[in-house]
């Protein structure tokens, strides 16, 4: 399989403008270390504004999308790969837009009979003023991920966080704010539009931030996740169901908790461009499905090729 990927140019693109830089700069430096073993002449593109052109002198036969974080992941980037007709990993337009807005996601994941928690958008000055729901609650950006810009407010808590209001808070005039579900923190990756397994990820830390994802030893992981077989399963489906109701392609990964008290599963948000890091949940799930990592990578990327068109790579007469 890994001649299909031999002499063909794939971009990829990490770094980015967003608060998940860092983290895109080493998911996208290991997607494109594994693109060389199996072949691939691979060009690194740190996105910015000038991406267009870059890429149209570049003439790459895909891009590999390793961006996360707004402008990425959330329809922007992609918007200019349609426009410059180059094949690209992960999902389209819609869905990402659709995927990294957590308020819409959750309209469209509800409809489709997926469990999603309750709450809604508040303008960030009044979430900060005083309580808009009863502790325990969670205040978070609507459209980033990585678990930037999440607040915890406990049962007893005096104030809501007046972080939101700093001149550093940079995630728009309106947060998510939504009742805390105690429990146990899942994760489902979902390839080709098939759940993979169910990881219970176990940290000391106050929920799973961003150190817990991606600090060394910021937290542990449990594949597959020791739960009821009912809620193991449930899990399987609402990230599938979850997946094909926003539109999504390639592999995306579902994040979920589980009241294990009252037997209550919700499902928070899916990522359309899931972490490519050592310690990253996706890769692990693939690797417990006999799936090594330059594996993953080669089939994300003529997944790419093969939704782009009869010159795609999965369709070249070289092959």
């Amino acid at each position: 399989m890994a001649a299909l990927l031999s002499g063909h140019h794939v971009a990829v693109l990490l770094g980015g403008l967003s608060s998940e830089r860092e983290v895109s700069l080493v998911s996208g430096a290991a997607c494109a270390d594994a693109l060389e073993r199996l072949g691939a002449k691979v060009t690194r593109v740190d996105a910015g504004r000038d991406l267009a052109q870059v890429l149209a002198a570049l003439k790459p036969d895909v891009c590999f999308n390793a961006l996360h974080g707004a402008w990425g992941e959330d329809g922007c980037v992609q918007g200019i790969l349609e426009t410059l007709q180059v094949p690209y990993t992960h999902s389209g337009v819609l869905a990402s837009a659709l995927a990294m807005d957590k308020a819409k996601a959750k309209a469209v994941m509800a409809a489709a009979g997926v469990t999603v928690p309750g709450g809604g958008l508040y303008d960030r000055h009044e979430a900060a003023r005083d309580h808009v729901m009863a502790p325990p609650y969670v205040v978070k950006a609507n459209a980033e991920g990585s678990s930037v810009g999440v607040f915890i407010v406990r049962d007893r808590a005096n104030r809501p966080p007046q972080e939101i209001l700093e001149p550093s808070w940079t995630f728009g005039e309106q947060v998510m704010v939504e009742p805390f579900i105690r429990g146990k923190e899942l994760a489902v990756g979902v390839m080709d539009g098939k759940a993979m397994t169910v990881t219970e990820i176990l940290t000391e830390r106050e929920f799973y931030d961003y150190d817990a994802k991606y600090a060394a030893g910021g937290s542990s992981h449990v594949i597959p996740a020791e739960l009821p077989p009912h809620v193991f399963e449930k899990a399987l489906r609402m990230s599938e169901a979850a997946h094909a109701a926003l539109g999504c392609q390639g592999v995306t990964r579902s994040d979920l908790r589980y009241d294990d008290i009252n037997d209550v599963l919700v499902l928070l948000e899916v990522n359309t461009q899931p972490g490519m890091t050592a310690t990253s949940l996706v890769p692990e799930q693939a690797a417990a499905q006999g799936v090594g990592f330059d594996a993953l990578v080669q089939w994300i990327t003529e997944d790419a090729y093969a939704r782009g068109g009869a010159g795609g790579l999965a369709h070249s007469s070289e092959t």
